[in-house]
């Protein structure tokens, strides 16, 4: 069995997938993407699988490594997203090869579920206790949401407290039936997230997302000595070799590598695996398309540390198209008190609607993120 051909798709709302071929009718998808650089990675694809037109699927470590180690130049969300999805596609097919899932074959499963929350209040986080109140009813146990908007090194504590409101907004909305996530989004630098770690403290979040960013990390080691909060970061990072000295540190609770930026599959078991030695849990960064969930679900299903899976359904950047829009069978995600069953199809577990696809990569996107400015007109961190 040969690589045959492959396809590149770029979707609303802001998603590329990858359609890998072989010469005895297989097939594998995979999502590989920056968000707000989809026509980038696409050209770094297409230069990697130039190379692998020809070669068997299943060796898909040596691949990996081919992909990685064959550049001088490595690493960074570029590259790393187009050998992400170049991964997952193979592990499709391997899947489909083998006629198992793919967590079969990266040692079995050690759960059947993992639970998921859903994303609340938008790019500008407003109506959170609404929100939380919708997610509630529609059978979510945790949520999460962007703690604030654009602040600068040094800021008010206008600011802070509008921030320190939207959250007890929602506590007061859903009481302590919902855990919280609050995403920082890298918006925050070192002194204003001590302040605000802090001030939330009395609200019991779930965890602190990206409270700085991942090219500040070592503010962790004082900001983690500082509050009590569970620390996450990593959607940001894409390698084992990124995370080596984040785990070493001892500063983080959570990582969230992302199976569509991070490597893919391969990858991401591997730093999974590492944050399990350093006694830190999982959850995996996805407000992506159906192919990346799929990705995470399935090493979900073999990480003991993953705790929580991130899925897009509903989220504010899907605008036009959804997460179930591109699938032939929604029901795979089907959502029950907070949990999603692993799939159990062979491969990623998944059937894309590859008419579907077509029709809507005509339309396409050129989507990117919005560009914040401080109120002095310097640029402000999204």
């Amino acid at each position: 069995m040969k690589i045959k051909s492959y396809s590149l798709y770029q979707v609303p709302p802001r998603w590329l997938f990858l359609k890998i071929e072989t010469d005895d009718g297989l097939y594998g998808w995979g999502e590989p993407i920056v968000e707000g650089r989809a026509s980038t990675v696409a050209v770094a694809v297409k230069e990697l699988m130039d190379v692998l037109i020809g070669k068997d699927p299943l060796r898909i470590e040596d691949h990996w490594n081919m992909m990685y180690r064959s550049g001088f130049y490595r690493g960074g969300p570029v590259l790393m997203s187009a050998i992400a999805g170049i991964d997952q596609a193979l592990w499709d097919i391997k899947g489909k090869y083998f006629n198992a899932p793919i967590y079969q074959l990266l040692g079995g499963a050690c759960r059947d579920k993992i639970r998921v929350y859903s994303w609340v209040g938008g790019d500008r986080p407003s109506d959170v206790g609404a929100s939380a109140k919708e997610a509630l009813e529609r059978g979510f146990t945790a949520v999460k949401m962007n703690g604030t908007e654009e602040l600068q090194y040094i800021d008010s504590y206008v600011k802070i407290d509008r921030a320190v409101e939207r959250i007890a907004a929602l506590r007061e909305a859903v009481g302590n039936q919902l855990e919280v996530g609050i995403d920082f989004h890298g918006r925050v630098h070192k002194a204003m997230a001590k302040v605000l770690a802090k001030e939330l403290e009395p609200y019991r979040p779930m965890f602190l997302e990206e409270p700085v960013l991942s090219e500040n990390n070592e503010a962790l080691r004082e900001l983690s000595r500082h509050t009590h909060i569970p620390l996450a970061t990593g959607e940001r990072m894409f390698s084992r070799w990124d995370f080596k000295s984040l785990l070493a540190d001892g500063c983080v609770d959570i990582i969230q590598p992302d199976l569509s930026h991070a490597g893919g599959i391969t990858e991401c078991k591997k730093i999974a695996s590492m944050a399990e030695a350093y006694d830190v849990a999982v959850a995996f960064h996805c407000p992506l398309g159906p192919i990346a969930l799929a990705a995470c679900l399935q090493v979900d299903a073999t990480a003991h540390n993953a705790f929580i899976q991130e899925q897009s359904l509903g989220i504010h950047y899907n605008k036009g198209n959804d997460l179930l829009d591109y699938m032939q069978d929604r029901t795979v995600f089907d959502y029950k008190d907070g949990f999603v069953t692993i799939p159990q199809g062979p491969g990623l577990g998944i059937e894309i609607n590859e008419d579907y696809v077509k029709k809507q990569a005509e339309i396409g996107h050129d989507w990117h993120n919005p560009i914040w400015r401080h109120e002095d007109g310097s640029i402000a961190e999204w």
